[in-house]
């Protein structure tokens, strides 16, 4: 009972997968697969002027433009041809697709570096900077995307998958981008680019074999069997040997996301500090020496000891063998990109509105320390009234502002000494205490004032 409901689920489920009643007759596929290999006269134009549209998206860094160009290059058809000929056995179809491959591709890197050198505009923009550094995900794109490829050939219905095939394996700007590093003379994006492509075409034609070997297609009527597996060991070979630098690509690319993440935690925990904030962060890593590389703004902080202090703690997040750059107020580097000039008028506002804030707290902090002095005043000369004036039970002296009451604008500023006594003073000797009290506290005209009565006031 068990086995027949299995066997009826998975029999249910494996109809939507059944693609039999919707193939075309091998002769159709090839035919079709066969008349797209071929590179001359109107396809040959078209792919010179797809290059071009190509080159100017990647010069404007337009990615609708990339697209468009992706949609109209041929250059799927011999790619997808190598696959089928391997698959068939066809050793005249693969050296035919192969040559016009070639041919293809020089045509294109030639227009695009022709472009470029004539070209105003020689800056890499984004879409051209992503052409240069393949991973193990273009690997599998080329591979996920020649079988769709080979499918929606060998099918009735190929709807949009085509193009779409087209646009996700991204054949042209790669070639674009080796153009444009030959015009520039930089052979780093020409030879980055140009393995991008080289990833692309294995990996759609390795697909398209396995496509045909899934299709059932059958191989040549006259073949060599010790030449088709030496084609096919050639066929493996080159397909493990090009996805190896990927995988190599791929591991520093994951490895410098990891370091950017670690270290992204480690400022946003670390650096937290009252007055002083962080204005940008930045983690490299080359040649194997990582660097993080951090701008602060706002009062300036001791960097060799805010240098020693955060490096103690690098380990705790994983960032051992990681040199720190703190970077504050003169030492701030001038930013290479088109936002240095937003960021140099926003850290001149904020150090404006800080040195601001900052003079109206060192006048309020005068002015306390000011207070508290006076308020100290009377403390500081207890010791020596005890045994100077014996009379003198306790003092306050305080500094006081008097406004006029005819001239509001006039003020004058007296300084008061309230006393308490155990025994009456007479004249002289209130004298002496003013004058003691004067030349104590370096003060003028206080007026000695007894908590009950005044005693004496300055002539």
């Amino acid at each position: 009972m068990k086995t027949d409901i299995v066997n009826k689920v998975i029999g249910y489920f494996s109809d939507y997968f059944r693609i039999s009643d919707q193939l075309l007759p091998q002769t159709s596929a090839e035919q079709d697969i066969r008349e797209g290999v071929s590179f001359r006269g109107t396809n040959i134009m078209i792919l010179v002027l797809a290059i071009l549209i190509a080159s100017l998206g990647l010069n404007t860094n337009s990615t609708a433009v990339i697209i468009g160009a992706m949609l109209i290059s041929p250059l799927m058809g011999p790619i997808i041809g190598i696959g089928l000929g391997v698959g068939i056995c066809d050793f005249a179809l693969i050296k035919r697709a192969l040559r016009n491959l070639v041919m293809a591709a020089g045509f294109s890197v030639v227009a695009s570096t022709i472009y470029f050198i004539i070209s105003p505009v020689s800056e890499g923009h984004s879409e051209l900077l992503a052409r240069t550094s393949p991973t193990i995900y273009d690997v599998l794109i080329g591979f996920v995307g020649g079988f769709a490829g080979i499918l929606a050939i060998g099918s009735t219905s190929k709807g949009n998958v085509i193009p779409g095939v087209a646009i996700a394996t991204a054949l042209m700007p790669p070639l674009c981008t080796a153009g444009y590093g030959l015009a520039t003379l930089q052979f780093n994006y020409f030879f980055g680019a140009s393995y991008l492509f080289i990833i692309n075409s294995i990996y759609i034609a390795f697909a398209t074999f396995l496509g045909v070997k899934l299709l059932r297609y059958k191989t040549a009527d006259t073949v060599d069997n010790n030449r088709a597996k030496r084609v096919r060991r050639i066929v493996y070979t080159l397909a493990i040997l090009t996805m190896l630098p990927s995988i190599w690509l791929t591991w520093r690319m994951l490895d410098q996301t990891k370091f950017t993440m670690l270290a992204s935690k480690f400022v946003a925990a670390e650096c937290v500090f009252p007055d002083t904030q962080v204005l940008s962060e930045k983690a490299s890593s080359v040649k194997g020496e990582k660097t993080i590389t951090i701008t602060l703004i706002g009062r300036p902080l001791p960097l060799d000891s805010l240098r020693l202090a955060l490096s103690s703690r690098l380990n705790a997040y994983g960032l051992s063998n990681t040199r720190l750059i703190l970077l504050q107020g003169g030492n701030i580097v001038k930013q290479n990109n088109d936002q240095a000039a937003g960021i140099k008028d926003f850290y001149e506002l904020a150090q404006s509105t800080i040195s601001s804030q900052q003079r109206q707290l060192d006048s309020l902090h005068l002015v306390l320390d000011r207070i508290k002095a006076t308020d100290d005043l009377g403390a500081e000369v207890v010791p020596e009234m005890k045994v100077i004036f014996p009379q003198v039970a306790g003092i306050s002296v305080s500094r006081n502002i008097f406004a006029s009451v005819k001239d509001s604008a006039r003020t004058d500023t007296v300084n008061l000494a309230l006393i308490r006594f155990t025994s009456p003073m007479n004249e002289s000797q209130t004298r002496k205490l003013r004058e003691y009290l004067e030349a104590r506290l370096k003060l003028k005209n206080i007026r000695i004032v007894n908590t009950g009565n005044i005693i004496s006031t300055p002539q």
